[in-house]
């Protein structure tokens, strides 16, 4: 009976990964951001930098890789200073780089595929892994959700690995299909004040990791 999954699994997965995807924090900004201007297919790369990394996470969590979060506990300040350098340096690449919205015509945009915006998988899937409270957060929902529908066996934990996986993913492509759809009503000076706007957001999250981190170590 053991490879019977919990039938409760996969709708509790797919509302997790939704809600997981869906808080605004410095990855989703960049997210949203790819996809206002580089379209559909931008949205959908830089969104499944962060699907891959919250899956890779609730894998570990869910497998009992105890080593991972106390991995992540031990070098937390070292991580979080490098999710904070990476985050600033997104953040003011995005904000001094001019905006290159183009309206594509009907062959580009019949021709464009995922493909073409693979470097933003690797870019959103780094600033997931390493965010030591994104990490440890999820391993606490995990960890919760399987106390709630039963995850026992192995096929359970892949099952909600998949379907958390599943509703982030869903999230990234209806977001990135109704950003997509729209973005050409947006004004290249328009876009700049998002880039701008973005920028900062970015740099800001990423100056919090470091303060945050500074201070701690302020108190010992």
């Amino acid at each position: 009976m053991d490879f019977i999954p919990n039938p409760l699994i996969i709708p509790i997965g797919l509302i997790v990964g939704v809600l997981i995807a869906a808080p605004v924090g410095p990855v989703n900004v960049l997210c949203i951001q790819r996809a206002i201007e580089r379209g559909f297919w931008g949205g959908v790369a830089a969104g499944i930098g962060s699907v891959m990394g919250d899956g890779l996470i609730a894998l570990c969590a869910g497998l009992g890789v105890g080593s991972v979060s106390g991995a992540v506990e031990n070098h937390r300040a070292i991580i979080q200073i490098c999710g904070g350098l990476a985050l600033m340096g997104f953040g003011a690449r995005l904000y001094f780089s001019a905006p290159r919205l183009r309206i594509a015509t009907e062959e580009e945009a019949s021709t464009a595929r995922l493909r073409d915006f693979v470097w933003d998988i690797p870019q959103t899937f780094f600033l997931t892994i390493t965010n030591p409270g994104a990490v440890l957060g999820l391993f606490a929902v995990f960890g919760g959700i399987s106390t709630f529908v039963e995850v026992h066996s192995t096929v359970d934990v892949f099952l909600m690995v998949a379907a958390i996986v599943c509703g982030s993913l869903i999230w990234w492509v209806t977001l990135s299909n109704i950003i997509g759809r729209y973005r050409h009503q947006i004004r290249p000076d328009l876009l700049q004040f998002v880039n701008r706007i973005a920028g900062i957001l970015l740099a800001v999250f990423g100056a919090v990791l470091i303060a945050e981190v500074i201070y701690k170590a302020g108190n010992f």
